[in-house]
């Protein structure tokens, strides 16, 4: 059975009701999974700029500070050295890029069970809207946020049209606010209370959903016959590059029915199934029959090298 949840007007009262669907809002809540998209988003959030100087990059100059022998000191010899006062720093920070690589679906999925985890405790509320629409109304979402029980650690969830909702919720201390397109896993991690506006929510659900409508409404295609089958395969095979009669290799280098003659571009010699050569050669294009491919002005090999030699004799 499908969660509801209700909907609560400005007055603090119910307006109705929403479904919870079951694939966003009752999942699984892997905590390990959470745990790991939370830890790679704190982590990209890191400036990285930090940096220090090692003892080749401080100022100062190369001499030795004094004299080796005779001042009743420790032997120095650089004032650029690390136990030096202004010296560089061994094994100092620098700016590094903290950002991990997540998968798509892991931050999917985390949002999914973190939400589901607020919704089952019942902790996800949805409003028509948070006050006035003319006007930034603070007091009026306050007013709201009371009637609803949640005053500490909220996030509200709007839609990017609402822009006076985002003005009236902004500057209140215990809130958060974002859109829906921007709802993750940590926000709603740190969140005691999830508040949507119905706009958000509608969105935000059809958003998740809408890879679920498209495949179950996707047409299912019924297989061709052998009748109709055959004249497509011909006619997609019956021209190449080399004109009429000519067709590319298949997939896996063979010939595609039909088109015994093996073609090489390269020398732009063909070879006939009973050639010397045929095994060895291979095939960049093929010929329905030896006289397409001589219409192409291919050679066949072998007898361009026994018709130059008998030009040779005869000379």
């Amino acid at each position: 059975m499908t969660a509801q949840v209700a909907i609560v007007d400005a007055k603090g009262k119910q307006a109705g009701s929403v479904e919870l669907p079951a694939s966003i809002f009752d999942v699984q809540t892997n905590v390990p999974l959470i745990h790991q998209v939370v830890v790679a988003q704190l982590a990209a959030a890191r400036q990285g700029t930090h940096s220090t100087k090692g003892r080749g990059e401080v100022s100062g100059a190369g001499r030795k500070p004094f004299k080796q022998k005779g001042t009743g000191r420790a032997r120095q010899g650089s004032i650029r050295a690390p136990q030096m006062t202004g010296g560089g720093i061994v094994h100092g920070p620098t700016p590094r890029d903290y950002s991990q690589r997540t998968p798509k679906k892991m931050i999917a999925a985390a949002l999914l069970g973190s939400l589901s985890d607020r919704a089952r405790g019942g902790r996800l509320h949805v409003v028509e809207t948070f006050g006035s629409a003319e006007a930034p109304k603070t007091r009026a979402a306050v007013e709201m946020l009371a009637a609803l029980g949640v005053v500490k650690n909220v996030l509200i969830v709007l839609d990017r049209s609402e822009e006076t909702a985002f003005l009236s919720v902004r500057n209140l201390t215990e809130v958060h606010v974002l859109s829906w397109d921007q709802l993750n896993a940590y926000d709603v991690l740190v969140s005691d209370d999830i508040v949507f506006s119905k706009t958000a929510y509608e969105a935000f659900v059809a958003a998740k959903t809408k890879g679920e409508a498209v495949v179950a409404a996707a047409p299912v295609e019924q297989p061709a016959t052998a009748d109709e089958a055959a004249p497509a395969a011909e006619a997609e095979v019956a021209e190449g590059d080399f004109g009429a009669d000519s067709a590319a290799p298949l997939a896996d280098g063979s010939a595609p029915e039909g088109f015994p003659i093996k073609g090489n571009a390269n020398s732009m010699k063909f070879h006939r199934p009973e050639g010397r050569w045929f095994e060895q050669t291979e095939a960049e294009v093929w010929f329905r029959t030896a006289e397409a491919a001589e219409a192409a002005g291919f050679v066949e090999a072998g007898k361009g090298s026994k018709a130059a030699a008998a030009d040779k004799d005869e000379n």
